[in-house]
């Protein structure tokens, strides 16, 4: 009888081994580790901009509100966070809102620029203007993998046979996706002006 139920113990863990009794964890572990690889880059973009706007003040002495609003967006950039292991919706909501300030407020210093010639000549300008295009690419492959990360995960706790693991095992719900902000669906929205 005892060797019985250690057959049937065995089979059952052997057949939920194929069925997410791992995945479902790994999976989890994996949207953790990629929504960490979003908010590494965006504190490298929140570290380049201190020197940014340094580079700008020098030059731009007329500008003090585009720079105080790109300071003033970075410190709330920074001031919210996301728990990789708890995140909610609101949580990502909120960290997004405020990155998508930051990226505003970067944009229109950036445009600024534009009026003073001497700055986009500064090889420190030019430098720090590079390293932020070149993370903001990596926040764009970041976000692109977590994005993937959180629909494998959610599709591994909501289709079967994973699904039916999760619902005896670990009860995990589905993530909050990453979703655009409401300026970036207007953008998204509209069709481009293009006058020649």
């Amino acid at each position: 009888m005892k060797r019985f139920f250690g057959a049937i113990l065995f089979t059952g863990l052997f057949a939920l081994s194929g069925c997410g009794w791992r995945t479902i964890p790994q999976g989890k572990n994996e949207v953790e580790g990629a929504l960490a690889e979003v908010t590494n880059q965006y504190k490298r973009r929140a570290d380049l901009v201190p020197n940014l706007v340094q580079a700008v003040k020098g030059y731009a002495k007329h500008e003090n509100e585009t720079l105080e609003a790109v300071v003033s967006a970075r410190a709330k950039a920074t001031q919210v966070t996301v728990d990789p292991s708890k995140v909610t919706a609101k949580q990502l909501a909120d960290f997004q809102a405020a990155q998508g300030a930051l990226s505003q407020a970067l944009g229109r210093l950036l445009m600024v620029t534009e009026n003073y010639p001497n700055l986009k000549a500064d090889s420190q300008f030019r430098d720090l203007q590079a390293q932020l295009e070149g993370t903001e690419n990596r926040i764009a492959i970041a976000r692109q993998r977590y994005i993937e990360q959180i629909k494998n995960f959610n599709n591994l706790v909501t289709v079967p046979p994973e699904s039916w693991t999760n619902s005896l095992l670990y009860h995990f719900e589905k993530m909050p996706q990453w979703d655009v902000s409401p300026e970036e669906k207007d953008k998204v929205d509209k069709a481009p002006e293009v006058k020649f």
